[in-house]
């Protein structure tokens, strides 16, 4: 892959970590909460681990699918997952409301599991995969334990979340420190509708290269 395409994970990250719905705001809330900015870094650990590993799940289907089937048949496949959960996101934006303020490492864990799950977060690393010529090939130039497709795809998870991770813990920072949640009110921007326009440009992008 080169190493536009690593940036393009990178950002893609980077845009689920600025996505409140996708964690951010629930930290802060802990944060004033508990009146603590460690409380706000707390938040960012399990909201992390649930994010990975809805993340991984779906990057590791879309390995076992391209080791299994014809790069054509995953490829297409793949556009039609994106452009159909795309479709769902614009007439479907209800979030999972069954969790309070006061939970655990756990608690988050599954949050974080749910709402990235829920915002086909890993959907959008599809393209990435099914489009690697290593991937398709089954073998990747790279040296002992890290060769295989198999690493090649814990690799783009690592440089996915390493996105996330890094803007996810800044928005937080600076919401709890600088700004507040009140901003909200009248800045907020719908998020989950740029979400869906770009699962559903993405799938047609992969269904048309």
């Amino acid at each position: 892959m080169s190493d536009h395409l690593w940036l393009w994970l990178f950002l893609l990250g980077a845009y689920h970590g600025i996505n409140p719905g996708m964690g951010w705001l629930f930290a802060v809330a802990l944060g004033l909460q508990e009146r603590s900015a460690r409380a706000v870094l707390r938040a960012v650990i399990p909201l992390t681990l649930g994010h990975v590993v809805s993340v991984s799940i779906v990057v590791l289907l879309a390995v076992l699918a391209a080791l299994t089937f014809p790069h054509a048949i995953v490829h297409r496949a793949a556009a039609g997952v994106l452009l159909a959960f795309g479709v769902y996101r614009l007439v479907r934006v209800r979030h999972p409301r069954w969790v309070g303020m006061r939970v655990g490492f756990w608690g988050l864990a599954l949050w974080g599991l749910l709402m990235s799950s829920a915002h086909g977060a890993g959907l959008m690393l599809l393209p990435f995969v099914t489009g690697s010529r290593a991937m398709m090939q089954g073998a990747m130039p790279m040296p002992g334990a890290m060769n295989g497709p198999y690493a090649l795809g814990w690799l783009m998870v690592g440089v996915h979340t390493l996105g996330y991770v890094v803007t996810m813990t800044a928005v937080a920072l600076v919401i709890y420190q600088k700004v507040g949640v009140s901003f909200l009110r009248t800045a907020w921007f719908n998020m989950d509708l740029v979400w869906a326009v770009a699962l559903l440009v993405s799938g047609f992008i992969a269904l048309m290269t």
